[in-house]
């Protein structure tokens, strides 16, 4: 087994040792569980195409943290995270902000993973019509999970107050995919080359090179 390999198996293990430790005596169970629904949904999908179609090591080191980012808010719920009330203190903030950096990350990540199956399943090529269109991605599924909030409240009502993690905040839709759009233009500016030398020691060509 290569390091590589070992590394990965190791990061698949950490999420689902702390995807089961979350689910002991969590907040809000129904929380617990519309929260950790992407890891839940993600990690098989991931799994299962692992031989066919291995990621770069950066894809994968992100998602883990994306995925330990909604596991700990599905434990304490967004609105009670200790890190985020510990924040709250260090700097005089009005609300508990834990769930702002989850929806950073919901930009910030999917960009990544985005910008690599682009480039290795589509016509795409390196520039700024894929670093467009990565935003653009990233930008609609913010804005799909916040249809999948809306459903959730009208169907559950007040029952879904922890889910939604609104805290009183009236713009807190606006600032969610305000945040992931953030996310996903840091992570394009950012890590765009890390990415590309990955894929080159990988051995991956992006499809549309040389066309």
């Amino acid at each position: 087994m290569t390091r590589r390999a070992s590394t990965n198996r190791s990061l698949f293990a950490f999420v689902v040792l702390a995807l089961i430790v979350s689910g002991i005596d969590p907040h809000d169970r129904m929380t617990w569980v519309l929260e950790v629904l992407p890891v839940l949904v993600g990690l098989p999908v991931v799994l299962s195409l692992y031989q066919r179609f291995p990621l770069t090591p950066l894809s994968y080191w992100l998602l883990t943290i994306h995925a330990l980012i909604l596991i700990v808010g599905g434990h304490y719920t967004y609105s009670n995270v200790p890190l985020g009330f510990w924040l709250q203190d260090l700097f005089d903030m009005s609300r508990n902000h834990y769930d702002r950096l989850g929806h950073f990350a919901q930009g910030f990540v999917p960009a990544v993973v985005t910008r690599e199956v682009l480039l290795r399943m589509s016509p795409v090529t390196r520039g700024a019509w894929l670093n467009f269109l990565v935003v653009c991605v990233c930008l609609a599924i913010s804005a799909f999970y916040e249809m999948i909030e809306w459903w959730v409240a009208v169907a559950a009502g007040v029952a879904a107050e922890a889910f939604l993690a609104t805290q009183g905040d009236v713009w807190d839709t606006q600032w969610d995919m305000f945040l992931a759009l953030l996310g996903a233009m840091t992570s394009v500016f950012l890590l765009g080359r890390v990415q590309d030398r990955q894929l080159g020691s990988m051995g991956v060509e992006q499809i549309g090179a040389g066309g």
